[in-house]
């Protein structure tokens, strides 16, 4: 085996329990620690939606010189990465580390977001995402203020249950 199917293979022990299929050579399959279930390795995002390919003859790309904190490790070197799709006219830019390549990587995937949301819309996975994550967050503030407004009509419940007694007792 090579070095990087190695080094796959222990990260992938450090999290499950690994066992051989002796029946068919060269196969393995994983347990979860927690359930003892097999469960599959997937490269990239868990929820990683359906988005629109990106045609590299359709692209511009520019490599222009970084800028912000850094000193001459960003701002003298020409790592930042800037994407032009022609069709749409959509421009990213992207500074987010020192590496060429990472940021490469990084400019195609939000391309791809943001052409995802161009093409499709409301219907694009991206934007349900984002509309799901709002409600859910505006679901959790809702149940928040409730539990709020309990707590203090209990509070003045109690208050009031308190000034009663004393005026029975008195």
């Amino acid at each position: 085996m090579s070095a990087s199917v190695w080094s796959n293979l222990f990260l992938a022990c450090s999290r499950a329990v690994v066992k051989w299929n002796l029946s068919l050579p060269g196969s393995l399959f994983f347990l979860s620690r927690r359930t003892r279930l097999p469960y599959t390795q997937s490269a990239g995002k868990k929820d990683s939606p359906d988005l629109v390919s990106i045609n590299e003859g359709e692209l511009e790309e520019q490599f222009v010189r970084g800028h912000g904190p850094g000193g001459q490790a960003t701002n003298k070197t020409s790592n930042c990465v800037v994407l032009k799709h022609i069709p749409s006219g959509i421009v990213v830019k992207c500074h987010q580390t020192r590496s060429v390549e990472t940021n490469r990587k990084r400019a195609r995937t939000i391309m791809q977001g943001k052409l995802d949301v161009f093409y499709k819309g409301k219907d694009s996975d991206i934007v349900k995402n984002k509309k799901e994550a709002e409600w859910r967050k505006q679901d959790k503030r809702k149940k928040a203020k409730d539990i709020l407004e309990k707590k203090k009509q209990f509070k003045e419940n109690l208050q009031t249950d308190s000034k009663q007694s004393e005026e029975t007792d008195s």
